[in-house]
């Protein structure tokens, strides 16, 4: 009998085999995911600086999720609800806000987030995920295609780029958007106030910054409302763009007063040499000493000039000229 014939077909491979009877390592190869679910088959290796992880359940659509996309490019470890995380947790039930002193804590453990939907955060079991060190962010503005321009609503690279930027870490946070067609513009938009956070020292003074930073906002929109009352406000267009806006308006306004003001200086003779002004021929008077005889050759020099003057007879509008200055000189 031929050798492994004896064998059985349960003891064959058995210790490959679940309890489900699929062959558990090839079973996850085969679907391209490692037991741990880091990296799926194709995808390049988790190379980024610190570890990132989070919680996915499904709430996103796929195509558009944040979180997938990182997980793709192995950038990111999909945990199982019941697992806890030993870094710093972005996460809505979080006591503190991120702030520069949770750096140390970012480069050696990592950082985590809970991806989810806003809409369905109710259903998210807290309690079963997370890990000691839960934070809020501060406020920021999000530039994601879903929620772009609302504040807190931020996606999960943007909750892990904001950690990162807090702590000190920008050039982290710009590798991590870099991924995004739109990561940039999240950067753009709060980088001042990022700037502000990352310059603070622990969770209560990133908190104080905030609260300065959201009365600044609530006062300048005060302001703009006390100077348009009765104006559309999407009327005045984006507050953001609008000083720039203004600034190009009044050049070219400049430009075109210019251009007019050239033309109306611009001087015009005729034939005679005699200046064209306002369709009139203005004749300069000779000898006028006296200022009665000044005023009426003003008024005599001027000699209407009509709509057919193209079609007159030119030789008889010169000796008409002529008469005229003749007379004034008699």
């Amino acid at each position: 009998m031929g050798k492994g014939k004896n064998k059985t077909t349960e003891d064959k491979g058995s210790k490959f085999r679940g309890s489900n009877g699929h062959k558990s390592k090839q079973h996850h190869f085969r679907k391209g995911r490692s037991e741990g679910g880091v990296q799926h088959k194709g995808e390049k290796a988790n190379s980024f600086p610190v570890k990132l992880a989070m919680w996915d359940f499904d709430h996103c659509d796929p195509k558009k999720c944040s979180g997938k996309k990182l997980e793709r490019l192995g950038l990111i470890r999909n945990m199982r609800v019941g697992q806890k995380f030993s870094g710093i947790v972005v996460s809505p039930n979080g006591k503190g806000v991120v702030c520069p002193d949770d750096r140390e804590l970012v480069e050696t453990n990592g950082c985590a987030v809970v991806e989810c939907s806003w809409a369905r955060i109710e259903e998210i079991p807290f309690s079963r995920i997370g890990g000691k060190h839960e934070r809020l962010l501060p406020y920021l503005v999000a530039a994601n295609p879903v929620n772009y321009g609302r504040p807190w609503k931020l996606n999960c690279v943007e909750a892990i780029a904001a950690c990162l930027a807090i702590v000190g870490h920008m050039e982290w946070a710009e590798a991590l958007l870099d991924n995004f067609s739109w990561g940039r513009t999240f950067l753009d938009i709060n980088r001042e106030l990022l700037g502000v956070y990352a310059s603070c020292t622990d969770s209560e003074s990133v908190q104080v910054a905030q609260k300065k930073w959201l009365e600044q906002i609530e006062e300048e929109a005060k302001h703009r409302k006390e100077r348009a009352p009765d104006e559309d406000l999407w009327m005045l267009g984006n507050v953001n763009r609008k000083k720039h806006a203004d600034d190009q308006e009044s050049d070219e306004d400049s430009d075109e007063d210019t251009e007019s003001t050239n033309d109306s200086e611009e001087v015009q003779y005729d034939n005679l040499g005699n200046v064209i002004s306002g369709g009139k021929i203005e004749v300069e008077s000779e000898d006028s000493d006296e200022d009665d005889e000044s005023d009426t050759s003003e008024t005599e020099n001027e000699v209407p000039i009509h709509e057919t003057a193209n079609n007159r007879d030119i030789d008889s509008d010169i000796s008409k000229i002529s008469k005229n200055i003749q007379h004034l000189s008699a």
